[in-house]
């Protein structure tokens, strides 16, 4: 959600300044490993949040069936 807000923000010279802003900050050859380690990140963070979601009863059938 934040993602689609943001990219709505942003227009194509934006995005190359920020691109052409890691390059001179990181290099090329870090960038791979940023991303990554970001990618991970965020698998770890959906994860996290869908076991969160499995342990709270979706519905009153589940939720009467945890309470007898």
């Amino acid at each position: 959600m934040y993602f689609s807000i943001i990219c709505g923000m942003l227009g194509a010279p934006e995005i190359i300044l920020i691109v052409l802003a890691l390059l001179l900050l990181f290099g090329g050859r870090k960038i791979p490993e940023l991303m990554k380690g970001l990618g991970k990140g965020m698998k770890e963070f959906k994860k996290a949040t869908s076991e969160d979601d499995d342990d709270q009863p979706s519905d009153k059938k589940d939720a009467e069936k945890i309470k007898h």
